[in-house]
């Protein structure tokens, strides 16, 4: 049986005790990828370490052309316009071009929307951080990736900045209080979440302690969101399901 090739981009890394005691977040996405059960090859690449992006258009000269990519999240501010990230947002806007299956994840996610034309700044109320419920939209109801899902689920969050306008033409997914684009769809096949399906409760726990000084001067009580942590079997199905998905599967079972 032939892998399918995904690559990885990584954007960041994760705290350093948690990297040591549990891997990065290519890590993380790769273990989400691989509970599909799809034979999968796996590679990642990191434009902050001068690594080459491969060509996101299928050629003939390539035997094992991207079948889809995930691109990571970062403690990197996507409006800092850094080099490496500009490059990665050009190589985005050919990928969707191409018609190349993307999951843009937190930074990734932001990425995503700024290099389609979105908007991306600081959330006008701060950080959204630990556990959260998030809503779908009636067209995330209908959408390939995020049909199978209820219609709301928890999902993991960790972010400051947002995607506040969308770009034009973008399919707006889900939702919740706090977060206005918690997920969209460009093209028919580039997603962007907000929250992190490659988070686990640890994770969660790890960046409310890594972020309680902001955290405390917005108010927020920091024993309740380290009480709110919970599991996020519906957030982490959408790894699994991107990878059905960039095989060919149907990715619509249901996850209650």
């Amino acid at each position: 049986m032939t892998a399918t090739r995904l690559l990885i981009i990584k954007l960041g890394d994760t705290l350093p005790h948690m990297r040591s005691a549990k891997g990065d977040f290519e890590d993380w996405i790769a273990y989400g990828l691989r509970a599909s059960g799809k034979a999968l090859d796996i590679e990642v690449c990191d434009p902050r370490q001068g690594d080459v992006l491969p060509p996101a258009r299928a050629s003939t000269q390539q035997s094992s052309p991207l079948a889809g990519v995930v691109v990571s999240g970062s403690h990197a501010m996507v409006t800092d316009r850094e080099g490496w990230s500009e490059h990665t947002a050009c190589w985005l806007r050919d990928a969707v071009g191409a018609g190349l299956p993307v999951l843009g994840i937190c930074y990734g996610h932001q990425l995503l929307a700024h290099a389609m034309g979105g908007t991306v700044e600081d959330h006008p109320d701060g950080l959204e951080v630990g556990t959260t419920d998030v809503w779908l939209t009636h067209e995330g109801e209908d959408d390939p990736l995020f049909s199978a899902l209820p219609s709301h689920w928890p999902a993991h969050v960790a972010h400051k900045q947002s995607v506040t306008e969308l770009p034009a033409g973008a399919v707006h997914l889900a939702h919740n209080r706090f977060e206005a684009h918690h997920a969209f769809r460009v093209g028919n096949c580039a997603w962007g979440v907000q929250f992190h399906p490659e988070f686990d409760i640890d994770a969660s726990r790890a960046y409310i302690e890594h972020l309680s000084g902001g955290l405390a001067k917005q108010g927020a009580s920091i024993h309740a969101l380290n009480e709110g942590v919970q599991p996020t079997p519906a957030a982490a199905s959408l790894l699994s399901r991107f990878a059905h998905l960039v095989c060919g599967a149907n990715p619509r079972a249901h996850v209650d």
